[in-house]
């Protein structure tokens, strides 16, 4: 009889959907997504679990004979990890305590001080006072952060007077910390690697695009577009981000009897003199990156996500295959709610599309507000994988349809 894999994913945005399909593809393995959305129940079975929900996730793993339980989500605050290691129970996440350095970016940033990390210059302030005095003697521009930026609670301000309204704006909403740093002038990326807590080998250096508007205009977002791999980043440069970066941030945590197990993602500025300065660190793989970094890799995610996950990842391997390949996607967003997305059976067999937002409707999917899809292209050439991408995105059609049409170059 042969063994049936069976693998649960938690999570609803394309990152999950971006796992869920590459692992379905397997015809030894079943797929469950919790909670998933409308779009990944056309290729796995979505179950009605909240991804917070820890009892019934587990009840589910334990009755169903899961094999692997991966955590393909950002937003989880109940401790999965560690409360499925109680159980045995295999499971691809880090705990709460490793990943604090993620979740918060005020504890992120004193970690990197304490560990000698090279990052900006910053402080951390609980009262808007304080923020003030810092900020009349600051180094403009300054970024000035919430300590859980998920959406718009991060911005660079130019002068005391815009850095001042923000401050009274964010504290007014019940903020408890915040979190001032130098702005510094460079290339921003993202390195990811995937680690057991012990050992760690690289999976994607990304060049990433936050600004909303085309030539980084407009409000910061989580990405709205990414191409791998950034050949702005030398084999040296990487190999200073593991050695200055990566290394001593996991060596710490093992220290602190807090090894980090998932993926390891740190966002990074390099200069002109090619200083590195990390920013902040990020657990799993942020959207639109995971499609970049995933469709690269050219060995088998389940075996390198359960090897991390029973702690054979240091004896099983060495390094991670990767395509000889680029892959660059761009993140389609609506500004409207309710609009049929038209087009999407008409892309070609090489176009990877992942639903962030969208909802099944009786004949195809429509819009649900803010991102919607986000579409990938591979190829041997970048420059034939963006004017590829570009000419996918003609075909698919809504109201309100935006996106960045300068992804794929340096700025």
């Amino acid at each position: 009889m042969e063994y049936k894999k069976k693998v649960l994913i938690v999570g609803s945005g394309a990152s999950a959907y971006t796992v869920a399909q590459i692992l379905s593809k397997k015809e030894d393995t079943e797929i469950f997504v919790a909670p998933g959305s409308d779009a990944i129940s056309e290729f796995a079975t979505v179950l009605d679990i909240r991804e917070n929900n820890v009892q019934e996730l587990l009840e589910f793993v334990l009755e169903n004979a899961i094999t692997l339980t991966i955590v393909a989500s950002e937003n989880g605050k109940t401790d999965l990890a560690a409360i499925f290691q109680q159980h045995n129970q295999p499971i691809f996440c880090p705990t709460n305590d490793s990943s604090a350095i993620c979740d918060s970016k005020v504890i992120g940033k004193k970690f990197m001080y304490q560990n000698k990390i090279p990052c900006p210059n910053f402080g951390i302030f609980d009262k808007p006072n304080f923020a003030y005095n810092y900020l009349e003697h600051a180094n403009y521009p300054v970024v000035i952060k919430t300590e859980h930026h998920q959406k718009k609670g991060v911005l660079i301000c130019n002068n005391l007077e815009g850095a001042r309204s923000f401050i009274d704006n964010i504290f007014a909403l019940g903020e408890k910390r915040i979190l001032i740093e130098d702005y510094i002038w460079g290339h921003e990326f993202s390195f990811y690697v995937i680690t057991d807590g012990y050992q760690a080998i690289p999976i994607g250096c990304v060049a990433t695009y936050k600004y909303e508007l085309d030539g980084n205009g407009g409000m910061i977002s989580s990405g709205m577009g990414a191409f791998s791999d950034n050949y702005r980043i030398s084999n040296e440069l990487k190999s200073k981000i593991m050695n200055q970066i990566i290394n001593p941030a996991l060596q710490s945590l093992e220290e602190n009897q807090t090894p980090f197990v998932g993926i390891l993602g740190v966002d990074l500025v390099v200069d002109d003199a090619d200083n590195l300065y990390a920013i902040e660190f990020n657990k799993f793989l942020k959207s639109p990156d995971a499609q970049v970094v995933l469709e690269l890799i050219d060995d088998d995610i389940y075996s390198l996500f359960e090897a991390c996950a029973i702690g054979s990842f240091a004896d099983e391997y060495e390094f991670i295959r990767l395509k000889d390949e680029h892959a660059v996607s761009c993140v389609l967003c609506s500004g409207e709610i309710s609009s049929k997305i038209d087009g999407l059976e008409n892309l070609d067999d090489g176009t990877f599309v992942a639903h962030h937002n969208t909802r099944k409707i009786d004949n195809g999917y429509e819009t649900n507000g803010g991102r919607s899809i986000i579409l990938t292209r591979k190829s041997k050439v970048l420059s034939r994988a963006i004017r590829d991408l570009y000419e996918e995105i003609d075909v698919v059609n809504y109201n309100g349809k935006k996106y960045r049409k300068d992804i794929g170059t340096i700025l």
